[in-house]
């Protein structure tokens, strides 16, 4: 609950530019330089650091999935921000190396690491003094991946001539520095530099190797190009959403040119002020799911041949082939021109005795808290009332939550494997996110998600953990158009790798030319792309924004999120908030929030240094 302490001011403790706010999930806790001044220190750490030892390639770490990464420190004073930074990449456990120092011994050190494959060593001059830490780490490098980062001397250098694990050597000792180096572990940022003289017979003049970046940088808005100063009308148009209600909280994060230049989290959990919103918090994304799960899992399958664009229910579905549904095909069904209704009936058709307040054989599908609804109720309902809904409007754009629904059938059967099981295994696990995901509350605590609505007509109980949408929860929580929840920074991962034409952080995820096709307008009578949402030609809409550009492509959600995509300008926006807490509400939209951060983040650019 250590929460409950954090700022009273709910929406500033220090201005925006400081990388408390931007790098770190805490506020006022270092106070690094900022602005131009920051870009000048970053610039003298890239020319000061130098990666040695790396011919194995083991730098930047790759399989981020399979990777369980220590972060052991000794003394260095800027571990908190360098461990903030790894976060940012895979989770990696902060380990007081200095404990083992004295009762304990690195002996026992090991031993306590035995369940992590890749260590992370940062040392000093001081720690390399000690032959205890050198063992410690020419020992592990024999049986695990190990990656020192030394800041100091050369001096200090020399002590690790026996090392073969890769070596990040910044000779410049300080915040900024630090946070490079963080970043260069995983490729957010470049390690150019060589040797410019002999250390010692094992490190000499011209040697070290060279890494491109291939993530996200976390750094400060000039860094992009942008004044920081210009983006502080976001501050206020976050407050003003709070102050009027529109939502208890949100978090915005913005990425241009593949650098996070900000990210701020705004208001409380709920309007009691208990729990204040931050970085690190997980939303429940709603209809967001339908392009950060089902398309992307289909336009994987598209890659590889398993799914045709022009592939009806029928040829997917066998037992669709007697119903109406039997010759929609799967283009149309992205485009939301298949003449579906938009949903079938949910909470409202639950008869007493389809839900129990307690589990049990006959009632295993939790649907939340003292809510569990009868066996196999999807496959005797909800299936057959959804193969027997009516075809009303085919070849007309109605946006239908059941498309999704049907895309979640067609994909699983395709695959052998449940919706959730596969994204998280062929995206958010390799691309190194931690909180995106369905059915969060198998892996995260309730105060780490955002709740949404408090529903006293038919759930009883405030959502926290699980998913808002009625169909999506009565399907136990996985469905093809909801049920995914996420923080803002995994969110901003996923579609930078959109950004980047299906690549991050050198691995294809899916081909360039199957996101162009995907995002592209694809119909005559909607903006819609094939599964994304676009920018609606029609400009008195000013949809999603009045500034945004035709490429952009993205997604909003019901309870109160979007993102957005723009490769004109090479930019990515998310927005994430509980507008639904405790009621559903209008405000969020009828204020224009999620369009005036945009436009005040396209102004901001625009108007530049």
């Amino acid at each position: 609950m250590e929460r409950r302490f954090m700022r009273k001011n709910k929406w500033q403790c220090c201005p925006v530019i400081l990388l408390a706010l931007i790098l770190f999930n805490s506020a006022c806790a270092q106070n690094p330089p900022t602005g131009k001044a920051y870009i000048a220190e970053e610039k003298l750490a890239e020319q000061t650091t130098i990666l040695l030892n790396n011919a194995a390639g083991l730098i930047p770490l790759q399989n981020l999935g399979q990777l369980k990464i220590a972060s052991i420190n000794f003394s260095n004073q800027y571990a908190q921000g360098f461990d903030s930074l790894l976060n940012k990449y895979a989770k990696a456990t902060a380990v007081n190396g200095k404990e083992y120092l004295g009762i304990k011994t690195p002996d026992g050190l090991s031993s306590d690491l035995k369940w992590y494959n890749t260590l992370i060593v940062l040392v000093n001059d001081a720690d390399l003094a000690n032959p205890l830490i050198v063992d410690f780490i020419n020992t592990n490098q024999k049986i695990k991946s190990v990656v020192v980062a030394l800041f100091g001397s050369s001096n200090a250098l020399m002590k690790l001539n026996n090392t073969t694990a890769p070596i990040i050597w910044a000779e410049r000792v300080t915040e900024v520095s630090a946070f490079y180096t963080a970043q260069a572990i995983f490729g957010g940022v470049p390690l150019t530099q060589k040797l410019n003289k002999n250390i010692s017979p094992v490190y000499r003049k011209n040697m070290g190797f060279t890494t491109a970046k291939i993530r996200l940088q976390y750094t400060v808005p000039e860094d992009a190009g942008v004044n920081a100063d210009n983006l502080v009308a976001i501050d206020r148009i976050a407050a003003e959403a709070i102050s009027e209600q529109a939502t208890p909280g949100c978090v915005v994060l913005v990425v241009k040119d593949g650098k996070v230049i900000f990210n701020k989290a705004y208001g409380y959990h709920t309007y009691d002020k208990a729990l204040p919103d931050k970085l690190t918090d997980i939303f429940d994304l709603a209809s967001m799911t339908k392009i950060s799960a089902t398309t992307m899992e289909t336009m994987q399958l598209y890659d590889q041949g398993k799914i045709n664009l022009n592939g009806t229910i029928g040829d997917y579905l066998p037992i669709a082939r007697k119903t109406n549904k039997n010759d929609l095909r799967v283009r149309e069904l992205l485009e939301h021109q298949a003449g579906l209704i938009p949903d079938i009936p949910t909470l409202k058709a639950i008869l007493p005795t389809d839900h129990a307040p307690d589990t049990s054989m006959a009632f295993p599908t939790k649907v939340n808290d003292g809510y569990y609804l009868r066996k196999d109720y999807f496959k005797e309902v909800m299936w057959p009332e959804m193969l027997n809904s009516p075809v009303k409007t085919r070849g007309q754009y109605v946006y239908s939550d059941l498309s999704m629904c049907f895309m979640q059938q067609i994909i699983e059967t395709i695959t052998a494997t449940p919706e959730n099981v596969y994204v998280q295994q062929q995206f958010y696990n390799p691309l190194g996110l931690q909180t995106m995901g369905f059915l969060p509350l198998y892996r995260f605590r309730p105060d780490q998600i955002i709740p949404t609505e408090n529903d006293q007509e038919y759930r009883h109980a405030l959502l926290d953990g699980y998913v808002h949408d009625p169909t999506a929860a009565l399907m136990g929580g996985v469905a093809g158009h909801a049920g995914l929840f996420a923080d803002a920074n995994d969110v901003a991962i996923l579609y930078q790798m959109m950004l980047n034409r299906g690549t991050y952080g050198g691995a294809q995820y899916i081909k360039p030319e199957t996101v162009d096709l995907f995002t592209a307008k694809q119909s005559d009578v909607s903006r819609r792309g094939l599964g994304f949402d676009r920018w609606d030609p029609l400009l008195d809409h000013h949809y999603p924004s009045q500034l945004a550009s035709p490429q952009t492509y993205g997604h909003t959600g019901f309870t109160g999120t979007c993102v957005w995509v723009d490769p004109k300008v090479n930019l990515v926006y998310v927005f994430l908030s509980n507008r639904v807490n405790p009621v559903i509400g209008s405000k969020l939209g009828s204020l224009n929030i999620r369009p005036r951060i945009q436009d005040a983040i396209y102004e901001a650019i625009q108007k530049g240094l």
